[in-house]
């Protein structure tokens, strides 16, 4: 009987109600263009979801195939199973036709578009030149070197270029990826004993783009290896493309010769937004996930979250899923009392005695271990995690944060951040555990 009923359907409305419901279980990443994708078919325990741009396919299923999943079988009462597939539209509205999901090219992140880059004082310069860049690859500023802290729109502005360069359809090769991911690949292709095959896919990009490329500091045969690629592209007038958190002169145990190359072309800075563009990155931001937002609430917001654009975003992310469970608009008192508990904390000065006692405490080990030399998993990713912490939420230099864990140099800690931000982009129990666990460190802070 059940089945009947949910036959007799509508595949349009039961797939109307799946987004509807995804939009409410996982906010941070629902977004506007949820509503160009089309289902395909519903049977076999199977829900086909159609999405036309490869780009938005990869974010489907990196990151919401488990809230696709899950609203499916809450509307559906089955135990349905999502399948994302690349389509090309049909002859008409509502017809889909089915292509074969292509694996070559960058994994690009659907909203990093020069579109939804927004514009201001601290990063117009860099936005220019990587439109320039993208316009006409090797002939203008090669290398191009963009640099600034963590959350500033570096990552966008390369993944920008990259969408541009594949909108026209010219055929380059580009090569994106972030400068672990180099050196990472690199040891394996020793291993393997591929380095041939290495140094024939990085020397034949059209465009090599690497991100966080302090990175390399003190691998010196990665920073050998590179240095013989990046004189390659350069000399067969291919384009290079690099990011990093400070400007060239300033990576630590990286070689001379490497930094001179840096500063070949264009070095351009990004500041931390002033208050009139975060209130316009807010903007954008919502409009990217279907959200309104007064102009009330943007300067509201803009006003308290001031470090970078990625904690603009995640209060976004914390304003909008208040107003989906209350059901409610999202208004100045909404925002006001999402906040609160942010606004209040901020105002506290955190401490890394208070940072080590709750990671200590969570994960059930001491602060000699941390301050120790193992190098075990369960000592590591503590150590490494109050590390990342201890830059998140103090003012402490790289130096007397790796100096208060064992007297460790800034390299060491600077790994440590790039690894457990990574991590907890790429998987989201990792980010649910930082965010839990600076909320005790916050609240610790103040009694």
């Amino acid at each position: 009987m059940k089945e009947r009923v949910l036959a007799a359907r509508d595949l349009a409305a039961i797939f109307a109600e799946v987004i509807d419901r995804v939009r409410a279980l996982d906010p941070a990443n629902a977004r506007r263009w949820f509503d160009q994708l089309t289902p395909l078919h519903l049977d076999g325990g199977s829900l086909g979801v159609g999405c036309p741009d490869q780009a938005q396919l990869q974010f489907l299923q990196d990151r919401c195939k488990e809230a696709f999943t899950r609203a499916a079988q809450r509307v559906t009462g089955h135990l349905v199973v999502v399948e994302f597939q690349l389509t090309s539209p049909g002859p008409s509205k509502g017809t889909v036709a089915a292509v074969t999901q292509s694996t070559a090219g960058p994994r690009l992140h659907p909203d990093y578009t020069f579109e939804n880059f927004v514009v201001g004082p601290s990063n117009r310069l860099a936005h220019a030149s990587c439109v320039a860049v993208s316009q006409s690859l090797g002939d203008t500023y090669n290398p191009l070197f963009l640099y600034g802290s963590s959350g500033l729109g570096k990552t966008h502005l390369l993944h920008a270029v990259c969408h541009q360069v594949l909108g026209e359809g010219s055929g380059e090769v580009i090569e994106l990826l972030s400068c672990e991911e180099f050196v990472n690949r690199f040891i394996h292709a020793i291993e393997e004993g591929a380095v041939a095959g290495f140094q024939s896919q990085f020397r034949g990009a059209d465009l090599l783009v690497i991100d966080d490329v302090q990175f390399l500091s003190e691998r010196e045969h990665s920073q050998e290896e590179f240095f013989h690629t990046f004189n390659a592209l350069y000399n067969n007038g291919k384009q290079i493309i690099l990011s990093s958190d400070s400007p060239p002169a300033e990576i630590p145990a990286v070689e001379a010769r490497l930094v001179s190359r840096f500063n070949w072309g264009l070095v351009a800075r990004i500041d931390p937004p002033s208050f009139e563009t975060r209130v316009a990155i807010l903007k954008k931001k919502a409009d990217l996930r279907g959200v309104e937002l007064a102009d009330e609430v943007a300067e509201y917001v803009a006003r308290h979250v001031q470090a970078n654009i990625r904690e603009l975003e995640g209060t976004l992310t914390t304003i909008y899923a208040m107003a989906m469970t209350e059901r409610q608009p999202i208004s100045l008192a909404l925002a006001q009392r999402a906040l609160e508990g942010q606004i209040k904390l901020a105002s506290k000065t955190v401490t890394i005695t208070d940072i080590v006692d709750v990671v200590t405490w969570h994960f059930n080990v001491r602060l000699a271990d941390l301050q120790s030399k193992r190098r075990s998993q369960s000592i590591t990713e503590p150590r490494q995690i109050c590390m990342y912490l201890a830059r998140s939420l103090t003012k402490h230099s790289l130096e007397e944060i790796g100096g208060h864990l064992g007297g460790r140099d800034h390299t060491t800690v600077m790994h440590a951040c790039t690894k457990i931000a990574e991590a907890a982009g790429a998987d989201p129990k990792m980010k649910a555990l930082l965010d839990a666990l600076t909320r005790q460190i916050t609240q610790a802070s103040q009694s």
